[in-house]
């Protein structure tokens, strides 16, 4: 029962409500699919070769990496930086993309542009 002196909420009052949620709900959506933008790890091209070859190894000691094996699409250019490119990705992307896991001793880079060119495809 309502008391006499108490009023009920004007319908302008419940509208203007309702458009506060909804605009809450939908700027932390927008904000959720701009954090989910795909990034990709790639080596920096300072990087040292023997930085890069304990990378290569280490990539691939814990994801396979056929794809720059001979034969496979990643394989050319045929040349460390992009080898190590390619198994550092395959690790990061493998692990949940998280920006520790492109770390690499400082000698990688996450990015936003998908590096992959001709047949060869960064996941």
């Amino acid at each position: 029962m309502v008391s006499r002196g108490a009023r009920r909420p004007s319908a302008r009052l419940l509208l203007l409500s309702l458009g506060l949620v909804l605009l809450y709900f939908t700027s932390v959506s927008s904000v959720g699919v701009a954090a989910a933008q795909k990034t990709w790890c790639v080596a920096k091209p300072s990087a040292s070769n023997d930085i890069l070859s304990l990378n290569l190894n280490y990539a691939c000691s814990q994801v396979s990496c056929a794809v720059i094996q001979k034969g496979g699409p990643c394989y050319y250019p045929d040349n460390l930086v992009s080898r190590a490119a390619v198994a550092m990705n395959l690790y990061y992307a493998s692990n949940g993309r998280h920006p520790w896991n492109c770390y690499f001793n400082n000698s990688a880079l996450v990015v936003q542009s998908d590096p992959s060119y001709g047949s060869c495809t960064y996941y």
